[in-house]
């Protein structure tokens, strides 16, 4: 009784309950009179009610005695953005498709499938690329992500047609894909517990940026006479504007080179050396203290770290059994429930965000374009708007197609993103007070019912005003989804989680834009009782979730 137990292998530990994983032998020195008692207190350090020694620590534990500071503002401007160009890449379509009707001959139908195949393109390589960072690790595949996108973005510009324009945008929205679900699990495995949300929110608020960005660019470049014309060859405005879209991307590429792996992986990964090395990194960039000077010598994982090697290289067969493992577990219980409820919130969710805020500018383009014809004077609802534009406006016939855009549609574009900026705000100041839960329904009720006003608006300003309180209220709701079902997964599933939940996003942005193109100049004005029905619906659906805030990442 009242001896130390001075040199214990965990090992040994692992024998007796099965929790802590393999670690070299290490005098914890810690006075105990049993095993029990010993153990009682490797509990304590693992739920963090242990105070007095810092030398052996569990993640939330290493990661708080880090300090919070320099490093993850810096790694928030660098995963900000990698959102911020995912979005340009995204919603620089919706300003693009008003210039580029006549010279890609576009229709309404053709205008919603171009605006859709970059969502096919992220279906695709979301799963891939998610399922890839879980077996390899997070920072490696934003790399290559980053790189791929860049390079077919500028490959796009060159395309003199309307199908090879969509190949590359299919290949664009491939790589895209991965962006999504793993740049949160990466940013996520960076925060200490009280500060996820509120991080996670301002990480967000980095796609309002992104459409700030599209907004700005489209304002300046596109009403431009620049570029190069032949009689087989045309790079104009619109192509040089989506070119100059890629260069975040590049840049966030080289910007991850110095940038460590996630220390919440490398713990799953029992990779205990590295994570140490990571977190006397995070330390010492926060404090400017010498890296050996971070008080933790020892890291305690549980049992959901899996056994790996990580000097050896993984093989095609391993990578590919690891991606299978982790999708069987995702669709097994207890992650079952939450797999499908987060599919759902998302589908419903995107439909409604992408199928009417990448139609903004087109609509603000038919308002104007009526507004001309009728001098400015008739008021009309926006059906009888559409109809106007299809029935005997500029989508009437090809002979009429006109690609000139006056430049107060692109500051009405302006405004409705920048509307978005107040609610990003207070998402920030929020989320780890009053919850992710409460955003995500706030934003939901209050967009839906946005939705529905835009049935009742007869004038340019009153769509201006409904769009711009549609796209703030559902920004909030944007970054509360983000920040909830990137917590709900366990982090060696995390990746793949998030992936199969962009997945059902983007074939959300893919019904969406396909379903409101056929329904807006057929059915007008059903798109907007669907799109409301879809996001109330949603919205509620997350009250069946956990809750997340201010809890440790599994």
């Amino acid at each position: 009784m009242g001896s130390s137990l001075p040199l214990c292998s965990f090992y040994d530990l692992k024998f007796n309950n099965g929790r802590v994983k393999n670690q070299e032998n290490i005098d914890l020195n810690i006075k105990s009179g049993s095993l029990d008692n010993y153990e009682k207190k490797l509990d304590a350090i693992e739920n963090g009610s242990f105070p007095p020694s810092k030398e052996v620590a569990d993640f939330e534990q290493a990661i708080e005695l880090t300090g919070y500071g320099k490093f993850h503002y810096l790694l928030l401007v660098v995963c900000g953005f990698v959102s911020t160009s995912e979005e340009m890449d995204v919603i620089c379509m919706s300003f693009i498709l008003p210039s580029a009707q006549c010279d890609l001959k576009l229709n309404t139908s053709s205008k919603g499938w171009l605006n859709s195949i970059i969502f096919i393109g992220m279906m695709a390589g979301a799963y891939i690329w998610g399922s890839l960072a879980d077996a390899l690790g997070r920072r490696k595949v934003l790399i290559v992500i980053s790189f791929m996108n860049a390079l077919c973005i500028v490959a796009s510009t060159f395309a003199q047609s309307y199908g090879v324009f969509m190949f590359f945008r299919f290949l664009n929205g491939a790589a895209l894909g991965g962006s999504g679900p793993v740049i949160w699990s990466y940013f996520a495995e960076f925060q200490p517990k009280n500060k996820r949300g509120s991080m996670l929110s301002s990480m967000a608020a980095f796609w309002t940026l992104g459409n700030l960005f599209v907004a700005t660019l489209a304002w300046i470049i596109i009403p431009l006479d620049i570029g190069y014309r032949s009689s087989w060859f045309l790079y104009n405005s619109w192509r040089i504007f989506l070119a100059i879209c890629s260069i975040p991307s590049v840049l966030v590429a080289v910007f991850l080179f110095f940038l460590p792996e996630s220390p919440k992986f490398l713990l799953t990964r029992n990779d205990h050396k590295k994570a140490l090395e990571v977190f006397k990194q995070i330390y010492a960039t926060n404090t400017g203290n010498d890296p050996e000077m971070y008080p933790v010598k020892t890291l305690v994982t549980k049992s959901n770290a899996v056994e790996h090697d990580s000097s050896k290289k993984k093989s095609f067969k391993s990578m590919a059994t690891d991606v299978g493992q982790n999708t069987k577990m995702i669709f097994m219980p207890p992650i079952l429930k939450y797999t499908w409820i987060s599919i759902v919130i998302n589908l419903s969710f995107h439909i409604g965000y992408y199928g009417l805020m990448m139609w903004f500018p087109e609509l603000f383009n038919r308002f104007d374009e009526f507004a001309r014809a009728h001098n400015g004077s008739e008021q009309a609802l926006v059906c009888e708007v559409t109809e106007f534009v299809v029935k005997t406006g500029s989508h009437s016939h090809v002979d009429l197609c006109s690609d000139k855009i006056e430049s107060g549609v692109f500051l009405e574009s302006f405004i409705t993103v920048a509307a978005a900026i107040p609610s990003n705000i207070f998402a920030v100041l929020g989320m780890d007070t009053l919850g992710r839960k409460f955003f995500l329904v706030f934003s939901t009720m209050a967009s839906g019912i946005c939705a529905v006003g835009l049935s009742l608006i007869t004038n340019k300003r009153q769509n201006l005003v409904v769009s711009a309180i549609f796209s703030s209220a559902i920004s909030c709701g944007n970054a509360a989804l983000d920040c909830l079902i990137t917590e709900i997964f366990p982090t060696n599933l995390r990746a793949t989680g998030m992936a199969i939940s962009m997945v059902a996003a983007r074939l959300g942005g893919i019904i969406g834009n396909i379903v409101i193109a056929a329904l807006l100049d057929l059915y007008c004005p059903l798109p907007t009782y669907i799109v409301a029905v879809l996001l109330i619906g949603g919205g509620l659906l997350c009250l069946l979730l956990p809750n997340t805030t201010r809890e440790p990442l599994t």
